[in-house]
């Protein structure tokens, strides 16, 4: 039986079922879960991750942590982590850059990863003899913790509400008279505090994502670092429904085809840094074309490209407009930077 065969039973059998628990099947399904069974990144996968489009990312990250690193007083027991790290792209281009302007911080490298699968991909990019690998944020030794997280938080599942005219419900997933997957309000309503809206209107919340942000943040208010965190969203929350699917690298349906599409949704900055200021953590946020502009990415982009032939001038030229260009990932994208204190760390 395929997982939305599974799904739908389950829902025939229990009732309707959360949005978030429905993200949580077709994402980790042990059997049939998107990213327990498939290859999502690049060209031949569902999207692109930044890291994916040019390693001038990596590159520019790598910047950032060092000066974190180096304004915390360059401890030597420091962890350099990442979390949700893909295929290991990111963590390559950023070892490769680090190993120029800061060695010390590459000698306890962390991968926080809970795929099987894409452990065993990250070992073959990567090598694993001064590497370790772990499942959760709590399994890494007590260190100063600087750790990176790119694409993390958009995949975590999210409750949505709908409002109607009995008030806020939270949205589930049902079946209609065919026994097909449909979106429907769920039975009762919240008392939690939602905004003012029209019939129809979708809140999202995302207390696992919150969550996570607490610990991580939590964490280095005990033990000194810094974290980085980019990801699609926007910086002050609202009503609406960014629930999403993709597939070959296009928008398919959210309902569609449970397990074969990546489903993700946009991130509330304002709710993460919130989260870290909560621990006691300095937070700001900008987009990822102010961070990685006012970190150098035009002038790394003419240092590649001088004295180089057309076309490799023509693909960083691409590199740059598809990381910073307003229209691509430049404005869409935001940038979380928390620690102890985040004051003079770039960009300016």
């Amino acid at each position: 039986m395929t997982l939305k065969g599974r799904i739908a039973e389950l829902i025939a059998e229990a009732g309707p079922i959360p949005v978030s628990q429905y993200m949580a099947l077709c994402l980790f399904d042990p059997k049939e879960g998107y990213y327990t069974t498939r290859e999502p990144f690049g060209a031949k996968g569902d999207f692109t991750t930044a890291p994916e489009v040019s390693q001038m990312f990596g590159e520019l990250v790598a910047v950032w942590l060092a000066s974190a690193w180096q304004a915390a007083g360059a401890p030597k027991n420091a962890i350099l982590a990442e979390i949700g790290p893909g295929r290991g792209t990111l963590m390559r281009d950023m070892l490769r850059t680090l190993a120029r302007i800061a060695p010390d911080l590459m000698r306890r490298v962390a991968m926080i990863e809970t795929s099987p699968r894409l452990v065993d991909v990250q070992k073959q990019l990567l090598g694993n003899e001064s590497i370790s690998w772990h499942r959760a944020i709590a399994d890494l030794p007590d260190a100063p913790l600087f750790i990176v997280g790119n694409e993390l938080f958009d995949a975590i599942p999210i409750r949505q509400f709908v409002k109607t005219q009995q008030g806020w419900r939270e949205r589930c997933v049902g079946l209609d008279a065919d026994g097909e997957l449909v979106f429907i309000a769920g039975p009762g309503t919240t008392d939690a505090p939602l905004p003012d809206a029209p019939v129809g209107a979708i809140y999202e919340a995302a207390p696992a994502r919150n969550a996570l942000m607490l610990e991580i943040a939590e964490r280095i208010a005990r033990q000194g670092g810094a974290g980085l965190f980019i990801d699609y969203g926007h910086l002050e929350n609202g009503v609406g429904d960014t629930l999403q699917a993709m597939r070959a690298h296009a928008h398919a349906d959210v309902l569609a085809t449970p397990g074969e599409a990546d489903l993700t949704s946009h991130v509330d900055f304002a709710a993460l840094g919130a989260a870290a200021g909560a621990a006691g953590l300095d937070a700001r946020t900008t987009t990822q074309a102010r961070f990685l502009i006012g970190l150098g990415l035009l002038e790394r982009a003419g240092q590649l490209g001088a004295g180089a032939n057309a076309d490799l001038q023509e693909r960083l030229h691409g590199e740059v407009e598809r990381l910073a260009a307003p229209e691509q990932m430049g404005e869409l994208f935001k940038v979380l930077m928390v620690g102890r204190t985040i004051t003079g760390l770039p960009p300016a």
